[in-house]
């Protein structure tokens, strides 16, 4: 097994993202009820839970595409709000809907990200990112021609071509095949490495044993406990290696 990179992590980090007193209401129905959760440069967080949770929904107030019935989210001291540049230059997320151009193919879809977030050698820059996500035979492939698995490497490799110092990913590893998830794996943390703050929402106790620092466990929209990954996924690696599979049924 991969070395956790909590190993390799000492003292105390000062929190990136910041979520105090968060909640979230549609109607009647709150979703999530008031929670804080922080995660700091160089950490990962791993979200996991029953289907309907509430982890999709964290994700989205935590990237600010949901807003908040109560509490705050920060980003670096900033108020989280992804429509504000000194945010979107800095925040990459991989969610759980597929937005793509129909006529761009997987070349010209990571130019656009990275050309629009200033990247200097933007095509040199790509033509690696295509290589490291194994996506380079189908880069002048329009997007309708592409796999499941490829279109979410796709999604994964818009998040890589652009600079970032915070990555949130929702179930960044659905559709791909075990080679392409220790491939995934490995970029996150590569990611860590450099400095990015991670919040993963995952299904697979093997990913998060090898690259979150501290599992979160949700339950009906609350935070049921949270702690090390080897505590709190030792009943998953004993039996299935996708959380959920045997007694929690799928989805979020």
């Amino acid at each position: 097994m991969v070395e956790n990179p909590a190993e390799s992590h000492a003292g105390p980090r000062r929190p990136l993202l910041q979520l105090t007193g968060v909640s979230r209401s549609y109607g009647d129905r709150a979703v999530l009820h008031p929670m804080d959760l922080a995660v700091a440069a160089g950490e990962c967080v791993a979200l996991i839970g029953h289907n309907g949770s509430g982890k999709s929904t964290l994700l989205r107030v935590a990237a600010g595409r949901d807003l908040p019935s109560s509490g705050t989210v920060r980003f670096d001291g900033l108020a989280m709000d992804e429509n504000d540049p000194r945010i979107r230059a800095r925040v990459a997320v991989v969610g759980d809907t597929v937005a793509c151009y129909p006529d761009l193919t997987v070349r010209e879809h990571l130019l656009l990200v990275a050309v629009a977030h200033g990247v200097a050698g933007a095509a040199e820059w790509v033509q690696q990112v295509l290589e490291d996500r194994m996506l380079a035979e189908r880069a002048d492939a329009l997007t309708s021609a592409l796999s499941s698995g490829q279109m979410q490497s796709l999604l994964l490799a818009c998040a890589l071509v652009r600079p970032r110092d915070l990555l949130l990913l929702d179930e960044p590893e659905q559709r791909l095949d075990p080679g392409a998830r220790r491939r995934l794996a490995d970029l996150i943390k590569a990611e860590l490495a450099d400095g990015v703050a991670v919040l993963l929402v995952t299904h697979h106790a093997d990913l998060a044993l090898a690259v979150a620092d501290r599992v979160v466990e949700l339950e009906e929209g609350r935070i049921l406990r949270q702690g090390a990954p080897e505590e709190m996924l030792a009943a998953e690696t004993s039996g299935v290696g996708a959380l959920g599979a045997a007694h929690r049924g799928e989805g979020r």
